[in-house]
Order: C-alpha cells, then sequence, then structure tokens
C-alpha cells in the first residue's frame, strides 16, 4: 500500500483532482445485461491510507462497513464537520477499507469492452485491477464507471481490489444533515459492450408528441467504422434520423472520427402526455447498428411526454400551474444506513403518495438512480439535487477555485444520468454553501446543456426572492414565516415561483400550522408550495447490550415506530460518537421502520384530492387536481350524531373535472342538532401505489340545526363531596387527585425554540400548590388555591358538586400578565390501574393538537391506552386529542369512568407522567405506570416547527388571564 502511485498521490486532499480514469457520466442504463458483483467480499480496515495490512475478515456489499460490526461506528452531525481540519484537509486518523474479491471474466466477453461499474463509494474511491492502478473517483452518491479492457483476459479471473478512504477533500462538501458512514453502499457490476457503443443518449418528449432524441456513438478502439447507423422505435412507430441535424453538423464541422453524433425524431399522435397524477409512460428503444445492419448496441427507455416552464411567478407543467406537494427524502434504511432497496425505495414512495404528496427533493444529493424509475412510474414531480453542500465552511469554499472543478462535475454529471427522466423537473445545485462563483459555473453548464428546465439554488436567491440570479429561476427559501411570503407574493415585485425549498420541520411532535400554510398557499396567487422536512426519523437500530447496530441481523425487530425490546432507536451520540447534534436527525414525518406520524395523516387531508363543503343545504364536492377527473375514485357517507349513532350509506362521485365543483347528493335528512359527516373516499380500481379500497382522504364537515340541550348539572340533594385535609378530591377510581397542570413534557420544539427553558425558569415543571381556602356551602365544595412561579402567583379555583351518577367540577385559573406563553392550562389526575381502553367522542383516532388537527375527524373512537402513546424517539409530549366532547376510560368488564366536557377540549391519556417523559431519553428508559394519567386542558399550546423554523401563530398561543372550564366525572 505504500508504494502504490495513487496513494503516492493523495488525491484524499486534492480538490482539483475529482478523478482520474473515470468514464464520463451518461444516461444508458447498463444495469439490465450487467454480471452482478454484490455479495461478500473480502475486506480490511485501516486506520489511515497509508496503514499496512491488517486482518482480513468479509464485508457485504453494497453496504457502509459503519453498518457491519467492523469497529469504525456512524457519527451523526447537522452541520459541524466531525473533524477540526480545514478544507481541504483531512484528519491524520482515516479509516480506509480495502475490498478485495475474484471474479471470472465471461469467455464470451472476447474482444468486447468491459467496465467496471461501483454504484457508490464513500467518499474517495481507488481502484486496482490485478495489482495495475485503474481509477480515481470522488463524489459519494453517483457511480463511476472504468474502462478495465486492457487489465483483464475473458476466459481467466481478475483480482479486483477497491480502497475506499473515509474522510478527503470532498467530505468538506458532502457536509450534509445525515449520519456520517463509509463504504460501498451501491451496487457494484461488471459489463460488456461491443467496441461500437451508444456513449450516451439524450431524449427530450414534448407535451405535444414531439420527440427527440440524441445519440452519442464512439468506438474503443479508435476511430468510428464506416457505414454506422443507429435506429430508434417508440413501441411501434419507428423514428427517423435527422437530415438537417446532420447537414448542420457537417457544415459547422462537428462531425470527428472518434465521435459520432445523431439525431432520432418522431410526432406522437393523441400523445397521453406525462404528470405526476397521470404518469403516462412510453417504450423507447435505440439501437446502434454497424454497416451490415447487425446491431452494436442497444439502450432501453422509458419515455413521458411533458413541457416544464417558468412563466413569471408561476411554476407549469404542461402549461398548468402546479402545487408542490412535497417531502425531502434522503437515502435511508434503519439497518443498513445509506444503502437502500429497490422493494425499500418502491414502499416509500407508495406511502408518500398514499398520503397525498406528489413531489420529493433528493436531499441533498441525486438519490439511488432507482428512485428515479419508480417517480416516473408511479408519478412524482422530483428536484434532483447535486452533492454539494459546504455548510461548516460554505463561505470560503463558494469561491475557492480549488472547488470548481468539483462543483461543475457533481452537478454535470447528476444531469448527465438523470436527464431523460419525466419526473425530474428542476436541477438543484445543492444545499447550504453559501453562493459564489462556482456555483454560477455549474449553472451555466446546466443552462447550456438542458435548457428544458429550469434550476433552483436557495443560497443564490436567499437574499433577494425577487431578484435576477444566473443559479435560480425559483425563490426556494428555507421555513420561511407564511406571513413573509404572503407578503411577497402580495407585494407586486414578485418575479419568481415561490415554492420552499424546506418548510415544517418534522421534529418530534411537530408540524403545527402545516394547514395554516395550505391554506394561503391555495389562495395567493404565486404561492405554489413547499417540501416538508423530512420524510424519514433517521433512527439507526441499535443492540442496547453493546451499543452496536443491529446491522441486517435486525430485520423483523420493530413495528408500529417502536423497537423490540433489547433494542432502541439511536441518534447522535448513542454510539459514543463526538462531535454530535444529538436527536437532530430524528425529524421525518415516519418513524424509522416507515410507520406514519401522526402529521402524515393532517398532510393527507390538507392534500385530499377532493374537498366537501356544504352551503346552503348543498353539498358541494371540488376536485382539487391538476389534470385528473375523479371517476378513479369511490365514496362512502359518514353521518356521525353526538348521541353516539353513526350511519353509512354509499354514495358515487361525479366526473368532476379538475379545478370543478360540483353537487353531490346527501342520502340522509339533515339532523337535528350538531352532527358531522364524513364522506370516506377510496380508490376505485388497483392503482400502481393503492390497491382498490385504499383510503385516500376524509373530508368532512359540520351540520347543527340548533343547540342541543345541555345535560343537567343540579346538585344531589344529600349528596357530599370528600376532599382530604388539602382540599383534594378523593375518589374510588382515582389514584390522585384532579389538579392544575401549566406544563407538558417538552417537544423538541419547546426544547430547541427555547420555550421549554422558559418554562423551567418559570417553575412550571414544579408546582407546589398552597392551599388557601376549602368552603363547603350545601353540596358544593370550592377549593382555592395558589401556585407560586418566576412569573407570578398563578391562583386556581375548583368548585365541586355532587350531580347525578357523579360530580361536576367547574375550575378557573389566573394567570399573571408575565405569564404569557405556558404550555398549558387545565387539570392533570391519575386513575387506579385496570382501565385499559378509552372511548371518546371527539378528533381522532390519531394524535391532533390544536395548530394540528385538520388530518383527524371527529367521531366515535375507540383505542387501548397503550396505543394512544405516539413512540417519537426523544420521549416528549404525545398522545393528545384534540376537540374532544366526553370519554370513558373502561376495564375489560366495562366497568370504569365517564368524563364529560364542558367545551371541545384537549385530552391525553397516557402511562406516563410530564416528568416521566421529560426525564426520558429514549424509550427503553420508560417504565408504564399501572394507571392511567389524564390531562384536560382547557387552553394548549400549538406546535409549531421551532426546532428549525417558525413557531406556532399567536392564535395557538396561551394568553394570561383569567381561564374556565368545567367537566363532569361520573362512574360507569
Amino acid at each position: 500500500m505504500r508504494r502504490d502511485p495513487l496513494i503516492a498521490l493523495r488525491p484524499w486532499e486534492t480538490p482539483e483532482v475529482t478523478s482520474w480514469g473515470r468514464l464520463p457520466m451518461n444516461a444508458v442504463d447498463r444495469r439490465g445485461d450487467a454480471l452482478s458483483l454484490d455479495g461478500s467480499w473480502h475486506f480490511q480496515l485501516l486506520p489511515t491510507p497509508h496503514g499496512c495490512s491488517g486482518e482480513w475478515t468479509r464485508i457485504e456489499v453494497p453496504g457502509a462497513w459503519t453498518m457491519q460490526d467492523l469497529g469504525d461506528l456512524p457519527q451523526y452531525t447537522n452541520f459541524r464537520m466531525p473533524w477540526g481540519e480545514f478544507p481541504p484537509a483531512s484528519p491524520a486518523a482515516n479509516p480506509t477499507g480495502v475490498y478485495e474479491r475474484s471474479v471470472d471474466i465471461p469467455a464470451e466477453w472476447a474482444g468486447r469492452r468491459i467496465v467496471l461499474q461501483v454504484g457508490a463509494a464513500e467518499s474517495v474511491l481507488l481502484v486496482h485491477v490485478n495489482g495495475r492502478p485503474v481509477g480515481i473517483s470522488k463524489d459519494s452518491r453517483l457511480a463511476a464507471e472504468f474502462d478495465l479492457s486492457d487489465v483483464v483476459r475473458p476466459g481467466d479471473p481478475a483480482t479486483l481490489r477497491l480502497t475506499v478512504i473515509k474522510w478527503s477533500d470532498a467530505s468538506h462538501i458532502e457536509d450534509q444533515d445525515q449520519w456520517w458512514h463509509a463504504g460501498i453502499t451501491r451496487s457494484v457490476l461488471l459489463y460488456a459492450t461491443d467496441p461500437l457503443h451508444l456513449a450516451d443518449v439524450t431524449v427530450r418528449a414534448r407535451q405535444d408528441g414531439e420527440l427527440r432524441v440524441d445519440c452519442q456513438v464512439r468506438d474503443a478502439a479508435g476511430a468510428l467504422p464506416e457505414g454506422w447507423y443507429v435506429t430508434g422505435a417508440l413501441g411501434g412507430q419507428l423514428l427517423v434520423q435527422d437530415a438537417e441535424f446532420d447537414r448542420v453538423n457537417a457544415e459547422d464541422m462537428r462531425v470527428s472520427d472518434f465521435l459520432g453524433e445523431v439525431r432520432l425524431s418522431a410526432t406522437v399522435r393523441a400523445v397521453r402526455p406525462w404528470t405526476a397524477e397521470t404518469p403516462e409512460l412510453y417504450e423507447l428503444t435505440v439501437r446502434l447498428h454497424r454497416a451490415d445492419g447487425s446491431v452494436a448496441d442497444t439502450s432501453h427507455h422509458r419515455v413521458g411526454f411533458r413541457n416544464v416552464e417558468v412563466c413569471g411567478p408561476n411554476l407549469l407543467v404542461n402549461g398548468e400551474r402546479i402545487f408542490i406537494r412535497g417531502i425531502n427524502r434522503h437515502d435511508f434504511h434503519p439497518l443498513t444506513g445509506r444503502t437502500v432497496s429497490a422493494a425499500d425505495m418502491r414502499a416509500d414512495l407508495v406511502l408518500l403518495k398514499r398520503f397525498g404528496f406528489n413531489a420529493i427533493r433528493t436531499a441533498h444529493y441525486p438519490n439511488d438512480p432507482t428512485l428515479l424509475d419508480l417517480a416516473d412510474e408511479l408519478g412524482f414531480y422530483v428536484v434532483d439535487e447535486a452533492n454539494i453542500e459546504s455548510h461548516d465552511h460554505a463561505h470560503e469554499i463558494a469561491d475557492d477555485p480549488r472547488y470548481l472543478g468539483a462543483f461543475v462535475d457533481r452537478v454535470s454529471r447528476m444531469v448527465l444520468r438523470d436527464k431523460n427522466h419525466p419526473s425530474v423537473i428542476i436541477w438543484s445545485l445543492g444545499n447550504e454553501s453559501d453562493y459564489g462563483a462556482n456555483h454560477d459555473a455549474a449553472a451555466g453548464w446546466i443552462r447550456r446543456h438542458d435548457p428544458t428546465r429550469p434550476l433552483q439554488y436557495e443560497g443564490a436567491a436567499k437574499l433577494d426572492w425577487a431578484g435576477p440570479s444566473v443559479a435560480s429561476d425559483i425563490a426556494c427559501p428555507m421555513y420561511a414565516p407564511i406571513e413573509d411570503c404572503v407578503a411577497h407574493a402580495l407585494s407586486g415585485e414578485q418575479t419568481k415561483p415561490l415554492i420552499q425549498c424546506e418548510y415544517s420541520h418534522a421534529m418530534g411532535n411537530s408540524n403545527g400550522t402545516l394547514a395554516d400554510h395550505w391554506a394561503a398557499i391555495e389562495s395567493i396567487p404565486g404561492l405554489q408550495g413547499g417540501f416538508i422536512w423530512e420524510f424519514w426519523d433517521h433512527g439507526i437500530l441499535q443492540r442496547v447490550n453493546d451499543g452496536r447496530p443491529a446491522g441486517r441481523a435486525g430485520a423483523g425487530l420493530y413495528g408500529k415506530g417502536v423497537a423490540a425490546p433489547g433494542h432502541r432507536w439511536a441518534y447522535g451520540g448513542d454510539f459514543g460518537d463526538s462531535p454530535n447534534d444529538g436527536g437532530f436527525c430524528a425529524d421525518g414525518l415516519v418513524f424509522p421502520d416507515r410507520t406514519p406520524k401522526p402529521a402524515m395523516y393532517e398532510h393527507r387531508e390538507i392534500a385530499a384530492p377532493v374537498r366537501l363543503r356544504y352551503c346552503r343545504g348543498v353539498f358541494l364536492v371540488q376536485n382539487r387536481q391538476h389534470f385528473r377527473s375523479l371517476e378513479w375514485l369511490n365514496a362512502e357517507w359518514c353521518l356521525v350524531h353526538e348521541d353516539g349513532r353513526t350511519q353509512t350509506a354509499p354514495s358515487v362521485l361525479p366526473g368532476v373535472l379538475p379545478g370543478s365543483t360540483e353537487a353531490i347528493a346527501m342520502p340522509f335528512p339533515l339532523p337535528e342538532g350538531e352532527a358531522w359527516l364524513t364522506l370516506r373516499v377510496t380508490t376505485a380500481r388497483d392503482e400502481a401505489w393503492a390497491p382498490r379500497g385504499t383510503e385516500v382522504c376524509l373530508p368532512q364537515v359540520r351540520l347543527s340545526t340548533g343547540v342541543a340541550a345541555a345535560p343537567s348539572h343540579e346538585s344531589v340533594p344529600g349528596a357530599s363531596v370528600e376532599v382530604d385535609g388539602e382540599g383534594r378530591l378523593v375518589h374510588p377510581l382515582l389514584a390522585s387527585p384532579p389538579v392544575l397542570s401549566l406544563w407538558r413534557a417538552p417537544t423538541d420544539n419547546d426544547e430547541i425554540g427555547g420555550m421549554a427553558a422558559r418554562w423551567r425558569d418559570w417553575g412550571l415543571d414544579a408546582l407546589v400548590r398552597k392551599v388557601v381556602g376549602v368552603d363547603r356551602e350545601g353540596a358544593h365544595v370550592t377549593v382555592r388555591a395558589e401556585y407560586a412561579t418566576g412569573a407570578g402567583i398563578v391562583r386556581h379555583e375548583q368548585v365541586i358538586t355532587p350531580v347525578a351518577g357523579g360530580l361536576r367540577i367547574e375550575e378557573s385559573a389566573e394567570l399573571p400578565e408575565a405569564l404569557d406563553d405556558v404550555a398549558r392550562v387545565g387539570t392533570v389526575f391519575e386513575t387506579v390501574g385496570g382501565l385499559d381502553v378509552l372511548d371518546w367522542y371527539g378528533q381522532g383516532p390519531w394524535e391532533s393538537y390544536p395548530d394540528r388537527s385538520a388530518g383527524a375527524p371527529v367521531g366515535h373512537h375507540s383505542l387501548p391506552v397503550d396505543e394512544l402513546f405516539t413512540p417519537y424517539l426523544r420521549p416528549q409530549e404525545s398522545g393528545g386529542r384534540h376537540g374532544v366532547r366526553r370519554f370513558t376510560l373502561s376495564a375489560p368488564d366495562a366497568t370504569g369512568l365517564a368524563v364529560g366536557l364542558g367545551a371541545p377540549s384537549q385530552v391525553s391519556v397516557s402511562r406516563y407522567r410530564a416528568e416521566d417523559l421529560a426525564a426520558a431519553t429514549h424509550h427503553d428508559e420508560l417504565v408504564p405506570r399501572p394507571g392511567c394519567v389524564v390531562h384536560l386542558d382547557a387552553a394548549h399550546r400549538g406546535l409549531g416547527t421551532a426546532s428549525c423554523g417558525p413557531d406556532t401563530s399567536a392564535q395557538y398561543l396561551i394568553a394570561p388571564g383569567i381561564h374556565r372550564w368545567a367537566w363532569t366525572l361520573r362512574v360507569l
């Protein structure tokens, strides 16, 4: 290793060297005709690139060595580099993996061009074959190909050695918010072509059916032979060679002896355009022929006909202004890290499709190429992002000429690989890398090579959303307050579409005000949506006994978001990694096992293709899609009465055209009192992403024809209320009495946004109750108490009255002016054990909060208490249900208690106190209590997204002053 010329060059600290011996990137997909080299390889892990040979072991390829129990563990940082050296230096301790295996080169490959493809290697790849140096590659998220024709012999075995160096000058521009891994993380394959081969194919297919296919032809032997030609067919339609293109090339002397260029074209009549709603694909076959007509090479492509353009403040697809209901997505898996199978990628996209997403930003690098194949097929708009993020040293690198080649290399190779995918509608120059000349150079390359798509870069439009920019056609801010977005759209100065590249940060119990964002987006021209951060919680399945990743052996050890006993979801610091950024990687809309969080249902309803309105006795159904009628959907009516009755009936959706509204008949007479009418919308037939009958959305309207009779709360003569010496209620089903609560176990937003620190400073997490009076007047008991806080005295009063079947408790709390933003105002008590089922009338069945409740329809719901809790990776406030009118907690024999609420309230029922959740860092630390901890909140603070983005809106904050609430407690 010490004498290796590739090592002697120290390419890992030379940013000017992006590759050596690597073939140009192209869009000819060879995966189908290749010899897979995936599987078990010999492996040794060295401490540095100069390290002497160590002990050989085995490793699975593809797969990061950091996930295979080989001693070097994952590390999580957000924007900090894991080491202190400045660009382009790397640390002296630099783990280096050496992969080796023998492969039999097929004898039938004699006379052919033989190519090795390494799908991805993090971060520097050195290739040797039979002891000879072959090449170098950087860019951990794109494939590298090397011509082995001169170093292997068909019919003989060849020894492949792939050396992967973990840290390098390239690491400084791969400083993304994710786990640091190392190794070969995508497939390795070997393929052979004729010496005369297709070097590249560029497909441009327009919405009007015009198809143009540009082909580049090369011969490994050197000069192109005489008489070669290219043919193409789209289904049964033959393409024709563009004679005008040939003539202009000849006149401009663009014809050479070693590169042939051909343009084929066709016009497809009655073409079915591609959109995310209607992902129509056509099969294209391109063939390269020798002079005698025999086929030398073939390339297959799936073609989608569509146009993308920016017209003023609008992004148009096929001439229509679309909404971008997007998600940011990493290549991630809790068992394998960066390696994701085709089946897992399909499962990712199927889930996103079912929850109303239509767009993906490949944050922050080109994803596995299979993802784009699936996006073409299933229907997603993709912002394809280059593997450039220099977060920790952004300002220095943006204009550093040593990194100029790396910027252009990464952007151009992404475009060359992905240009034929109809799903890709926007190119992105990368993420959080400041803005400089290197970005403009990369943007210039794209604009010359592919003028058919807009490009974006948040850093270029950061300070001036309306100003001209070489590097961004779209204003794509991060976490801009919706008020700022609205003001910009109404200013008269907007010149570009405003589509946030990141908004609504999904860390822990989050995504508050999502519905408010979309109410503005859908009503203000110029706002077109954005991309939620992000899809996954990046929790790695960890064995608790030894702290190592569970690896592939961990399959089946999790479900419904929770890891099996003896395991947990690890985040930054859990592998002894330092520095680290803790749980900031747990910021997705799904848990690490892809279980949807409750916020997914919020998005599903906001993005619903069907909206239901009730206006002056008429029910209206609106089609919120851009291109598709409602004929692909079925529906069922469900009428929920406040008295507990539910009626259902089938419905036929009219074939409402995109953007249109039509009346629809309700099969029930208008009910008396309050009732809720839900239209359960499902798929009418099998879709590529959902079988027939899959629930799509649940639009709901409230019906009310008068005021329901109020329940009687007259006191019962001769009855009494039992309280202890401190004025606390004594009840046979309560393990602890109802007291005032102003605190919640801080959410990630509360902690990072600074609210939790303020609440602790005020002492809300440890309120001390001081009784100032207990008065009896007839059957009534009035208990007055005071709570001293760092912001003044909180005065609390309970009036307890015996009523038929139980008790009525009327409460008030007076918050001083300085106590201007608390977590909740309400009551907390604990029940005896054995009450294990919650039945409630209110919003559900999933968790909901005041600023995240659009996706939880009102109804009669029932769940075991243990299923109410949401297992966010860091334990925190969870499991609340908004708008609850009444509920029961019961044992298997139907005994228990019933609570009626004077007004729709925020309710939570859990096995854990707030202090239990706040003290724990992982769920394996939690010990369930035998009874239930019940919160009845007159007011509950919104969730917001303050861990990275705006806090909740003012309307969801709790103001000082007097808060009043009332409830009844009865025994079943």
